[in-house]
């Protein structure tokens, strides 16, 4: 297990495994050390730009030296990591390198990092950086030759501030279940059924238990106790596999909750099409369809950890979408939890139905917002990107959450839901209340926001189509690995933190 500490300290004059620091270029191409690296650079003197020059190191973003110091620092060994263009330096950045520096130490035992850290969202961003960017998923490899750092000291003047303490622990907290959320998605999906991974929501929540926190309520709905509720969306989507479907509800429940919120997740374990069955290809990753569930519980067991005084319940509707002679047809109308009926005509659009359940049994509880997060539809990837999630929903609640997304360092977009959208919904099926999916090619991912906003019940509402960002195809960057990513998680939490936000006290220095 890997000990992390802020403190105070020159990187020149500490001794440790490694030392890792930040340079970036100016606007003319000239390297330039960052704040937390001024020591070191000095301690090379004359030597140190022409040293890391000399080795074709150019700050580039990203970039890496590790260098041995030959006795010019404390430290056995040095670590460059690139910030680009200090006339733009931002926080992200800062995050981004630690998550390089991370993946980058080697077989160090103890390590120092002296990127910038000269106050609270700084030592936030290194300790989110170096603590995501160090995950790794190695559950089902025989051997691995990988070493955990034992030490990890985060260098900062501001290391006895109570607001910068504040910013390690809750790094932590969140890097927990990021680790935990990111395992989840990563695992085959025959070892992570809907009712495997209830279980693995059950004894994430066993073992944190024993650690004097106060306690998430959970409560697990079986087919029998979906049917009871009339959840048919869960229950069709369910149809076709031999693993039946499961409800998993989470409950934070602080005495003194300033605001009550309702998070929803999609928990697809695994995503074949059904009848409208996947290509062989797009079907290899189709575990990762439960990211949106691992991001909402994990986000819960955070905010709990933090003890935020914000009221969260949490429904994670958790379902195999398989091919069988009693899978959902195309053709079929379900009837909701909230009493309307659908029409089905694409049984590869899956994930709306599961939600649309749950985000109808989230209203009834009339919470002040309601937040879904899914990996819904593969046009929004196509609009977007990879990193980047779509967002829809009201303005109040999707500029929240944009807010939250901008502390976290997590990109998202708004996009819209057309008027002429929400009419096709209600009016396309000759049928049904409303229509699952109408088979027109450009912009369908407008078409799920706008389905999934039948079922608010007029709350606030905001969707966040997470396809592209849940799942990295391409190597690790930044914090960010390959596989499984987390991400929403970090902006769940900072959304709910900001509900949650009072008139603090001025940060003062505390006595080590």
């Amino acid at each position: 297990m890997t000990t992390y500490t802020l403190r105070k300290g020159s990187p020149a004059k500490t001794r440790t495994d490694l030392v890792v620091i930040g340079v970036a270029k100016t606007s003319k191409g000239d390297l330039v050390a960052c704040p937390g690296a001024e020591d070191v650079a000095s301690e090379y003197g004359r030597k140190f730009k022409p040293m890391l020059s000399s080795m074709g190191f150019k700050g580039d973003t990203g970039e890496v030296l590790r260098v041995p110091t030959g006795g010019a620092i404390k430290a056995g060994q040095l670590l460059v990591v690139g910030l680009g263009q200090r006339e733009s330096l931002t926080v992200e950045r800062v995050r981004r390198a630690a998550g390089v520096a991370a993946r980058n130490v080697g077989n160090a035992a103890s390590v120092a990092l002296a990127l910038p850290a000269q106050d609270a969202e700084h030592v936030r961003a290194v300790a989110d950086g170096f603590l995501l960017g160090s995950y790794s998923f190695k559950r089902y490899k025989s051997r691995s030759d990988e070493t955990a750092v034992a030490d990890v000291s985060i260098l900062s003047d501001a290391a006895r501030r109570q607001d910068a303490i504040a910013a390690l622990d809750a790094a932590q907290a969140v890097a927990d279940v990021v680790r935990q959320a990111r395992d989840w998605v990563n695992t085959p999906p025959n070892d992570l059924t809907p009712e495997l991974f209830a279980d693995g929501v059950l004894a994430f929540a066993k073992k944190r238990a024993g650690r004097s926190k106060p306690k998430v309520e959970i409560e697990v709905l079986g087919p029998d106790e979906l049917a009871e509720l009339g959840c048919g969306g869960i229950l069709g989507v369910g149809l076709g596999s031999a693993n039946p479907p499961r409800l998993v509800k989470l409950t934070w429940a602080p005495e003194d909750a300033r605001a009550k919120v309702a998070f929803v997740g999609k928990g697809i374990t695994y995503d074949s099409g059904g009848l409208t069955i996947k290509p062989g290809s797009s079907m290899a990753t189709m575990k990762y369809d439960m990211g949106g569930a691992a991001a909402v519980i994990a986000a819960t067991f955070a905010i709990a950890a933090l003890e935020l005084p914000v009221s969260v319940t949490t429904y994670a509707p958790m379902a195999e979408n398989m091919v069988s002679g009693s899978a959902m047809r195309p053709g079929d109308v379900l009837t909701m939890f909230n009493g309307k009926t659908v029409e089905v005509t694409n049984t590869d659009a899956e994930g709306r139905l599961i939600l649309a359940d749950a985000i109808a049994m989230a209203a009834e509880d009339s919470p002040d917002a309601i937040i879904d997060v899914a990996t819904l539809t593969g046009p929004c990837i196509v609009a977007l990107g990879e990193k980047v999630a779509g967002i829809f929903g009201d303005d109040e609640t999707t500029a929240a959450v944009a807010a939250a997304a901008e502390t976290s360092g997590e990109m998202l977009w708004r996009l819209p839901i057309p008027d002429e959208t929400r009419e096709a919904v209600r009016t396309e099926s000759k049928v049904a209340d409303v229509l699952q999916h109408n088979w027109v090619r450009w912009g369908s991912a407008l078409f799920a926001a706008a389905f999934l906003e039948e079922f608010i019940g007029g709350r606030p509402w905001a969707h966040l189509d997470i396809a592209g960002p849940a799942w990295n195809t391409g190597g690790p960057w930044g914090h960010v690995p390959s596989g499984a990513t987390g991400y929403s998680i970090s902006t769940l939490v900072e959304y709910v933190a900001a509900l949650a936000a009072g008139d603090d006290e001025p940060a003062e220095d505390v006595e080590s």
